[in-house]
C-alpha cells in the first residue's frame, strides 16, 4: 500500500510518502520538511494562532499536489503537542480532514511516544536487546522512550521542547548566560522528574530523532546541502553537541541562520534544541547518541497505515 503520512508538530510540518508491505517500509518516494511553528504562542495563549494556521496550510496545499503525483492510496495526518494543548486544535484537526483528506490523528503523549520508538527501531536487528532510549525533541515536548529490540518498556511526554522553552527563556540575541542557565536548569528538572536515575541508568544506547537532532548531525558535518545518507546513523558525542551549543550561542540569529548544516528556519529555536538534548544525555549517562532518519513518520506508516 502506497500511503502519505504528515506529522503536523509544533515546530514542523513533515511528510513521508512510501510503500508499506508486510509490516515493513519498503521504498520511500519523498520525504519532506517544513518549519511552520505552529505551536508560536500555545503555551501562553492556549490557541493556535491564525497566521501559525495559514502557514501549515500553505505546505499543507504542496504535500497534497505530491501525494497526487504519486498516486498515494492512503493519507493519515498525525498532530502532536500544539495540537492537542491547544483549545481550538480539535476545529484546526477537522480542516487538515475536510480540506485536505488526511485522515487525522490527535495522538496523546503516550501514542507519540510509541509510534516514534516503533520508527527508531523499526530498522534495527529485533535481536538486539541493548536497553535503548529513543529521545524526540519537538517543538511543544519532548518524547522519551525506553525499551529493547522493538518493544517499549516505558515513555513519558515532557513539557520541554524548543519553541516552549524559547519563548520561556531566550529574550537576548544572542542570549545571555542566565537566559541559558535558567533554560537548562528548567530542562533538566523535567527530565529528572518524569524518568527516575534507576531507570536512566540502566539505559546502554541513545537514538536521536526528528529536527534537533538530525540538525545537529549536519551542523557537525557542515552539510550543505543537507544530506541524509550522511545524517543517518551518525555518531554524535556529547563533547561535540556542548563545542556546538558554545558556537550557535556565542552568534546572533542572523549569523546562525547562515550556520552550515542549519536549516535557517530552525535558527531561533536551535539553542533550546541543543541544551534539550544535552540535558537528556548527561542525566541518562550517554557519552553518545546516533542520529537517525527514521522517525515517528515511518512509525505512523508501519502502525496506523
Amino acid at each position: 500500500m502506497r500511503v502519505a503520512i504528515i506529522d503536523i508538530g509544533s515546530n514542523s510540518t513533515r511528510l513521508l510518502i512510501a510503500d508499506v508491505e508486510d509490516d515493513r517500509v519498503e521504498n520511500e518516494l519523498d520525504r519532506r520538511s517544513e518549519v511552520t511553528r505552529l505551536g508560536a504562542g500555545v503555551d501562553v495563549n492556549g490557541r493556535l494562532r491564525e497566521d501559525a494556521m495559514e502557514r501549515v496550510y500553505a505546505v499543507l496545499n504542496e504535500y497534497e499536489e505530491a501525494t497526487e503525483d504519486n498516486d498515494v492510496e492512503k493519507k493519515i495526518a498525525v498532530l502532536t503537542s500544539a495540537v492537542r494543548d491547544a483549545k481550538n486544535g480539535e476545529e484546526f484537526a477537522h480542516t487538515v480532514q475536510e480540506h485536505y483528506g488526511f485522515e487525522p490523528h490527535v495522538l496523546s503523549g503516550d501514542d507519540e511516544a510509541g509510534l516514534t520508538f516503533l520508527g527508531a527501531t523499526s530498522g534495527r536487528d529485533p535481536e538486539d536487546h541493548a536497553r535503548t532510549l529513543v529521545v524526540d525533541i519537538g517543538g511543544g515536548s519532548t518524547e522519551l522512550v525506553v525499551g529493547s529490540g522493538r518493544e517499549a518498556s516505558f515513555h513519558v511526554s515532557t513539557q520541554a521542547g524548543v519553541v516552549r522553552q524559547t519563548e520561556r527563556y531566550i529574550d537576548s540575541d544572542p542570549p545571555s548566560a542566565d537566559e541559558l542557565d535558567e533554560l537548562a536548569t528548567d530542562v533538566r528538572e523535567i527530565i529528572s522528574g518524569a524518568v527516575n536515575a534507576e531507570a536512566r541508568r540502566a539505559v546502554q544506547h541513545g537514538i536521536g530523532v526528528a529536527g534537533t537532532a538530525t540538525s545537529l548531525a549536519a551542523i557537525a558535518q557542515r552539510l550543505d546541502p543537507y544530506d541524509p545518507e550522511k545524517v543517518h546513523g551518525y555518531l554524535l558525542s556529547r563533547a561535540e553537541a556542548e563545542r556546538i551549543l558554545g558556537e550557535l550561542a556565542a552568534i546572533p540569529l542572523a549569523q546562525r541562520r547562515r550556520v552550515p548544516g542549519l536549516h535557517p528556519d530552525r535558527a531561533p529555536t536551535i539553542i533550546a534544541g541543543v541544551i534539550i538534548l544535552r540535558e537528556v544525555m548527561e542525566l541518562f549517562g550517554l557519552s553518545e547518541i546516533e542520529i537517525s532518519e527514521h522517525d515517528i513518520l515511518r512509525g505512523a506508516a508501519l502502525a496506523l497505515a
